[in-house]
C-alpha cells in the first residue's frame, strides 16, 4: 500500500528520478526544492516519511531536521548526502534522522531503506490512535481506506488526499488556495475547475447515500468537512 512521502531535494535530476521511482512503487510523492519550503510542508504532520537532502538552499537539511524534532514532529526522516564521513553520518543521526544514505546511491538501496522505515513506523503506531473520524466517516491513513457507516468507499488517489486534508482540518473552512497548494501542489491558480470536479465526485461518494451530508460548500469562501454545516 502506497504511503505519502515528502521529498526535499534541490537537484532537479535527482528529484525527478526519485519521485518517478517512488511513484511507480505506489507512493504519493510531494516535492520541495529548498529547506524552508520543505520545513513548511513537513510541519503539517501528514507525511509517512520525509526524504531530506542535507545540503539545501535557504535552510540546510540539518536545520530542517532540528526544527522538526523541536516541534515534536516524529515523522521518519531519511537523509541523503554527499557528506560521507563517519562524523557526518553521526551528526545527521544525532540531529534526529532515522537513517542516512550517502550519495551516489542505487535506487534499490534507497527503496529498501524507505520500506524499512515505513515498516518500523507502522509497527510503532497503535491502530486505535491513527484513524481519523468525522461522524460515521472513518479514514485509515495507514491503509488509505475509507468507510462510512461501516461501508467501504472506493476513492481515487486524489480524492483520498482531498478527503484526508479535509479530515485533518475538520470543522475549519478550507479555501481553494489551500487546496491547490496542499493537495495539488500548485502555487498558482491554473484557471481550471479541477477542484470543483474532484469535490463533486468526492461529495457524491461520501454523501449520496446518507441523510447527513459531511462535505459543505461555504459560498464565496471555500469548503468544510463537518457533521454540522
Amino acid at each position: 500500500m502506497g504511503r505519502k512521502i515528502l521529498l526535499v531535494e534541490d537537484d532537479r535530476e535527482t528529484a525527478s528520478y526519485l519521485a518517478k521511482g517512488l511513484s511507480q512503487e505506489g507512493h504519493s510523492v510531494e516535492q520541495a526544492t529548498n529547506g524552508q519550503d520543505g520545513l513548511f510542508r513537513a510541519t503539517d504532520g501528514s507525511f509517512d516519511l520525509i526524504i531530506l537532502d542535507r545540503m539545501l538552499p535557504v535552510l540546510d537539511g540539518l536545520a530542517v531536521l532540528k526544527a522538526l524534532r523541536a516541534a515534536r514532529i516524529q515523522t521518519p526522516v531519511l537523509i541523503l548526502s554527499a557528506l560521507a564521513s563517519v562524523g557526518d553520518r553521526i551528526e545527521g543521526l544525532e540531529c534526529g534522522s532515522d537513517d542516512y544514505l550517502v550519495k551516489p546511491f542505487s535506487f534499490a538501496e534507497l527503496l529498501a531503506r524507505v520500506n524499512a522505515l515505513l515498516r518500523r513506523r507502522e509497527a510503532r503506531l497503535d491502530p486505535a490512535d491513527h484513524r481519523l473520524t468525522v461522524g460515521d466517516l472513518e479514514i485509515d491513513p495507514l491503509s488509505r481506506s475509507v468507510k462510512r457507516a461501516g461501508k467501504r468507499l472506493d476513492l481515487k488517489p486524489r480524492e483520498y488526499l482531498l478527503l484526508e486534508y479535509f479530515a485533518r482540518n475538520e470543522g475549519r473552512v478550507v479555501t481553494r488556495t489551500m487546496l491547490l497548494e496542499q493537495v495539488w501542489d500548485y502555487h498558482f491558480d491554473p484557471g481550471t475547475n479541477v477542484i470543483d470536479v474532484h469535490i463533486s465526485r468526492l461529495r457524491k461518494k461520501i454523501d449520496e447515500n446518507s441523510d447527513a451530508p459531511l462535505v459543505h460548500t461555504i459560498r464565496g469562501v471555500g469548503y468544510m468537512l463537518s457533521e454540522q454545516p
